[in-house]
């Protein structure tokens, strides 16, 4: 166990219980291919840094996959393009490898268009995008298309759900597909007919004559056929201007399964002999297990105990037997390190000595910030803080595992199919080809199902059992024993002259990253960088990363000049700004808000805005403050995200991040004492409720001139300051630090 973060299970087990070798892991494709990735990410994903959680030895075996006849639509994937931003694997590699071939898009003998994907259905909506995507360039309508998702058996390689990249790329890669599909049925109709293909087109899966209206369907082109085509980078795609079925709004895929209950997530996969499965815990972060007497639990009827170095857990035919099983087991533990977070912003303040910390960033300079700073005539200096906070998934981690001989299939939810099978394929020591990943669409993520612990245990449960086995954390072990997005303190300088002209600009950031960290506002002298730290929780991947520590500290700093500088906080932004795709949004929010307007005595409004991931968005809040309680009445955001593919859809979005970032503005903070996670369950960690939503609008800048760009984590970063600022507007007082009344306003 590491001893530190207090991650769960142990780092090798085998029989002589040490860390594998190169020599003892088998390298797969995906493994000869990884190239040292870890440069290129976001310094807060801090998940993706750790090393395995489990190892077990097992044999080995390789399998095959195949398609039957039709149409198939290869694309020649650059592994580390393929890799994204955030990589395949939690560990680094060797140099970069070869290309590989992934199918994406097959049209069988029966006309039926099934499109393959990596990612991952979250209730993002990307299913029904991207079937729009699909069905845009084939000309076909969105519900005919079949998406295979998130299967490491059926799909091409794809490095997680995460980094708002579905958009961008994966629309992109899928309508590239299609484009090529759609000329190659055209192109096989022009030899069928003797035509020139120019006087063809295609609609509603048939290829049409346009000089006598005589049609062949996509399955008569097919039949009998296997072709297959490869995707190049010219592929011929409709300009957004001339999209048809993408830029409007189309019902979510699947969506009366949902509400119906019909939709079944992992919890809800039920196989024969199938077994629940139950994992001693800790106590505490960092304690190792000294002893255990797992007899008590054997007498449970039906029970299979597993005890593998630290780890220790139950199979039992119930999941109550499985929780009383786990219950009799007597365990004796060493404390670790006793961690308590009254002592936390001073510990991210010391310099890092390895672990959590992550990779510092190297400075930003530009200019001479200290003689600006001196010379200024309006001086400023303040510190913020952000606390940790849990992602509160309503589906908590969940895995079922079943064992096929020496073959691995694990359905679970995660946001990195691959990277989980490439943890499981390291825990057991076998080939990645004997491991299949299955994951259903999930009940949300916001970062943080990057890993696979759950799917690691349930699959070792299995093993021992020779049973499938279900393992669903619990409410409490999903607050305790997963990562949660990284505390911080944000230290800023600024100066300007005394017509309100930014001069000097100086932004450190301690632990929570460095997303979002440079400001896109105008000013000559800047120094601006990530300091790491030594986390004492473990902590990764969030909605928006470090973008909304950042922009808080930014935009309530830019605030407090502008009030320093008797301006108004939206001329003085606009007047120190020259990136016009930020200047929209905000003045688009302040526009639909009625910026400046009189409001009842306890109210105040305040804006926030910035960029992230290619977006840009800016929310305007009004709140209410009485007798200490605060409300946030009203949020208006305006949003720019490129072109929009599916404008419903993007609100929904919009509004979901809203509401997300009102709890870590106000309300959310995981605390911890002596190691121990002292707020494990909703009824003491405040999430917001459906009291606690404003009323919203939202406004967005269709910008069909610009690539459409990812929005599942800019819109969250607008929230907290503003809601900051609209406080001090109401009340005087200035909060500096997030959540910034978790028990009300005092004083």
């Amino acid at each position: 166990m590491n001893k530190r973060t207090g991650r769960s299970g142990v780092q090798a087990f085998g029989e002589d219980n040490r860390r594998p070798t190169a020599d003892d892991n088998p390298k797969s494709k995906i493994e000869n291919r990884k190239s040292d990735y870890l440069s290129g990410l976001e310094l807060e994903r801090y998940e993706l840094q750790e090393g395995p959680a489990y190892q077990f030895r097992l044999d080995r075996r390789e399998f095959f996959k195949v398609l039957g006849g039709g149409l198939v639509v290869l694309l020649l994937v650059d592994c580390a393009d393929a890799q994204q931003e955030s990589g395949g694997l939690r560990r680094g590699g060797g140099g970069r490898g070869p290309q590989e071939i992934g199918a994406w898009l097959h049209i069988g003998e029966d006309g039926a268009v099934t499109a393959y994907t990596g990612k991952v259905e979250v209730g993002q909506n990307i299913r029904t995008s991207l079937s729009q995507a699909v069905a845009e360039e084939l000309r076909v309508s969105p519900e005919s298309i079949r998406l295979v998702m998130a299967d490491t058996d059926l799909v091409p390689y794809d490095a997680g759900t995460f980094g708002s990249r579905s958009t961008p790329d994966m629309n992109r890669q899928l309508r590239r597909a299609s484009a090529v599909a759609r000329e190659a049925l055209i192109n096989l109709a022009a030899q069928r007919w003797s035509v020139e293909p120019s006087g063809l087109t295609a609609s509603g899966g048939e290829i049409t004559r346009v000089d006598n209206g005589n049609v062949l369907t996509y399955a008569a082109l097919t039949q009998g056929k296997k072709l297959t085509q490869i995707v190049s980078e010219n592929a011929p795609t409709a300009a957004a201007k001339d999209w048809v079925v993408a830029g409007r709004s189309h019902p979510k895929a699947n969506g009366p399964a949902y509400v119906t209950g019909g939709h079944k997530y992992t919890s809800d996969v039920k196989l024969p002999g199938m077994l629940f499965g139950r994992i001693l815990r800790a106590p505490s972060l960092g304690a190792s297990l000294t002893s255990v007497d797992t007899k008590p639990a054997e007498s449970v009827a039906g029970a299979v105990v597993v005890r593998d170095g630290e780890f220790v857990g139950i199979a039992a035919p119930t999941e109550h037997a499985a929780s009383n099983a786990v219950a009799l087991i007597k365990a004796e533990w060493k404390a670790g390190p006793q961690l308590n977070d009254k002592d936390l912003f001073e510990v991210l303040k010391q310099p890092a000595g390895g672990g959590q910390g992550g990779r510092g960033g190297s400075p930003q300079r530009v200019g001479n910030v200290q003689e600006a700073f001196d010379s200024a005539d309006v001086k400023l200096k303040t510190a913020y803080t952000v606390a940790y906070i849990a992602h509160a998934p309503l589906e908590p981690r969940a895995a079922v595992a079943q064992w096929e001989g020496d073959k691995l299939t694990v359905w679970t939810g995660t946001q990195r199919p691959f990277g989980v099978r490439s943890e499981l394929a390291t825990a057991f020591r076998i080939p990645e080809s004997q491991v299949r990943v299955i994951v259903p669409d999930t009940g949300s993520g916001y970062g943080g199902k990057h890993t696979g612990e759950a799917a690691v245990e349930a699959a070792r449960l299995a093993k021992s059992a020779g049973k499938p086995v279900k393992l669903v954390w619990t409410r409490e072990e999903e607050f305790k024993w997963a990562y949660f997005r990284p505390a911080g303190v944000i230290e800023v300088s600024s100066g300007a002259t005394k017509d309100g002209t930014l001069s000097a600009w100086e932004f450190h950031n301690y632990n929570s990253g460095g997303s979002s960290i440079n400001t896109l506002y105008d000013v000559p002298n800047k120094l601006i960088q990530f300091h790491s730290s030594n986390s004492p929780l473990r902590q990764g991947s969030y909605r928006g990363l470090a973008a909304v520590a950042n922009h808080f500290a930014r935009e309530v700093h830019v605030d407090e000049l502008a009030h320093a500088l008797k301006m108004d906080p939206l001329e003085f932004r606009l007047k120190n700004l020259k990136d016009e795709r930020l200047r929209a949004v905000l003045e688009a929010a302040a526009k639909g808000f009625g910026w400046g307007k009189k409001l009842p005595a306890g109210h105040g409004f305040g804006i926030g805005g910035g960029s992230e991931k290619g977006s840009y968005a800016a929310t305007c809040a009004e709140v209410e403050v009485d007798s200490g309680r605060i409300r946030v009445v009203r949020a208006v955001t305006a949003f720019e995200c490129g072109a929009v593919v599916n404008p419903n859809h993007l609100k929904n979005q919009i509004e979901g991040s809203v509401v997300m970032g009102i709890g870590g503005a106000l309300t959310e903070a995981i605390g911890y004492e002596n190691g121990v996670i002292t707020n494990p369950r909703f009824s003491h960690y405040r999430v917001p409720r459906f009291s606690d939503s404003p009323v919203q609008e939202v406004i967005l800048l269709d910008r069909k001139d610009l690539p459409s760009a990812g929005a599942g984590e800019t819109p969250i970063i607008g929230i907290a300051p503003a809601i900051g600022n609209a406080i001090f507007m109401a009340t005087g007082n200035r909060l500096r630090s997030l959540p910034m009344a978790p028990n009300g306003l005092k004083g």
